[in-house]
């Protein structure tokens, strides 16, 4: 939720401050394929197709990254709560034609992110961190190239203070909406996300702290509905979630 270069208004800064990145992608390269080996629990050992080399596939592959390209529509209601406001917005995004449609109580707008122009870009911005959070771990693949990482094989997560592994990336200071920011995800032997911290510009302390709750499969996907912030001052989610398959 983080929208740098062009602030909304100040509660939407901090309300969506956490997840404007680019979608052109490679991974900064190192070698766990040793701690990859031992904890996914697809790995079968011999079988190239199933080996996985780096931390953050193993984190997308675990959440059905396998069947994203077999996706050829995907519905969602992005929804935030906080005291007695709500505020809520609806994308229908087909990804194989990069064609968005925004859905408002105010207004509808459909235009393709290969064309974005003045009109587009302050939706963009915003669909841009509403897919971030719905889709986190396959832009853990998507982004990989605009981003450093960090693997450790045990911490202690910030809520639940349970022991669990932690991936750390840093996007870099060019490109995206919102340039060096910092995630740490952490996670279990699964690679399923259960908590997250939002560093804003790769600051020591955290600007959010969420969990993960309340995963649903859909075909093969799965998506977290629900992130509560640490400090109960909002709450984020999702309604309406259709994915469509080919």
């Amino acid at each position: 939720m983080k929208f740098n270069p062009i602030r909304i208004t100040m509660i939407l800064c901090i309300f969506f401050c956490i997840a404007c990145k680019t979608n052109t992608q490679k991974e900064n390269q190192y070698d766990d394929s040793e701690e990859v080996e031992m904890r996914d629990p697809n790995f079968v050992k011999g079988d190239t197709n199933k080996k996985i080399q780096t931390t953050t596939e193993a984190i997308a592959r675990a959440n059905g990254y396998d069947q994203w390209d077999k996706v050829k529509e995907i519905k969602f209601t992005f929804n935030i709560d906080r005291d007695t406001i709500h505020y809520e917005r609806s994308w229908n995004w087909k990804p194989k034609s990069n064609e968005v449609t925004y859905i408002s109580a105010q207004d509808t707008v459909t235009y393709n992110r290969t064309q974005i122009d003045s009109a587009s870009l302050k939706i963009d911005q915003r669909f841009i961190n509403d897919k971030y959070w719905l889709l986190t771990p396959f832009n853990l693949v998507w982004d990989a190239a605009n981003f450093t990482s960090k693997y450790e094989i045990e911490t202690t997560a910030p809520i639940s203070n349970t022991e669990m592994q932690k991936l750390t990336i840093v996007y870099k200071n060019e490109g995206g909406y919102t340039p060096g920011d910092a995630y740490d995800f952490y996670f279990k032997g699964d690679f399923i996300i259960r908590e997250w911290v939002f560093r804003s510009g790769n600051q020591e302390k955290p600007s959010m702290i969420t969990s993960w709750e309340d995963y649903k499969d859909y075909g093969g996907i799965k998506i977290p509905k629900m992130y509560k912030v640490k400090d109960k001052s909002r709450t984020v989610y999702f309604s309406d979630i259709v994915v469509i398959k080919e």
